[in-house]
């Protein structure tokens, strides 16, 4: 399948899981594609020699989204292999804290990778691929946390419901420039982050009550991203799809 062929992607928080699974999904389908990562560079190169297997030019750039320079630094990878035409908004952070417990510095510590990063990033992409006349996809990353909530985590929540937001109003205001907008909304996921204060029975006894049984894959998340982020997906800009197994509906 070479259905992103010729494009380029930068997927960030590519280092593990999920996002580690569309940078790879991404290769495969024939897109270039930008490895960033904060601190794990031995998984983001092992991300990197997967995605050369598949043919594809990678590289893995260190950044903070939250940081401009660091954004600046990221696409500027991207220009190398031609310029970016997908961005996956996916790095994300979700330490739990009580509400009662939580501090300022807990809510900005979430929301600046959460929601500034995403905007910081796609305001960066947006702006080169307007700029080059080319037609993008940007795909980010939410959460079915942002419609049911979430133990502990009314920073996380916010944050993503704040990502929803963004990719409805962004979608509205790229559309003329052929950049759509959409975003992912994973439920139960078989990934470390579900696993913060969540014991391995209490996991199993809720992926048992799934309708479809089982935690979503990070490869069952890398298809649909690069669904969205392909030309099969055209006429779909401004959406949250949800992929949860039926845990809840819509």
């Amino acid at each position: 399948m070479t259905v992103l062929a010729g494009r380029v992607a930068v997927v960030t928080g590519a280092q593990q899981g999920i996002g580690a699974a569309i940078a790879r999904a991404a290769a495969e389908a024939g897109a270039s594609v930008v490895v960033n990562y904060l601190d794990d560079e031995g998984a983001a190169a092992g991300v990197v020699a997967l995605a050369q297997a598949a043919g594809a030019n990678a590289v893995a750039v260190q950044a903070d989204i939250a940081e401009p320079r660091d954004v600046e630094r990221l696409m500027a990878a991207a220009d190398e292999f031609g310029g970016v035409d997908i961005l996956v908004n996916n790095a994300a952070v979700f330490p739990r804290t009580a509400f009662l417990d939580m501090t300022e510095a807990d809510w900005d510590g979430v929301l600046s990778v959460n929601l500034r990063g995403p905007f910081l990033c796609s305001s960066a992409a947006a702006q080169r691929m307007a700029a080059a006349g080319r037609e993008g996809a940007i795909v980010n990353l939410a959460s079915g946390a942002a419609f049911r909530s979430s133990p502990r985590g009314a920073h996380y929540v916010a944050s993503k419901a704040g990502l929803v937001g963004l990719t409805r109003a962004t979608a509205l205001e790229l559309a003329p420039h052929g950049i759509r907008v959409n975003a992912i909304a994973p439920g139960l996921a078989d990934t470390a982050q579900p696993r913060y204060g969540m014991t391995e029975d209490e996991i199993a006894e809720a992926a048992d009550l799934i309708p479809l049984k089982g935690l979503t894959l990070p490869e069952d998340v890398a298809d649909l991203a690069v669904f969205l982020a392909s030309a099969a997906a055209r006429r779909i800009t401004g959406q949250t799809i949800h992929i949860n197994g039926g845990n809840y509906l819509t």
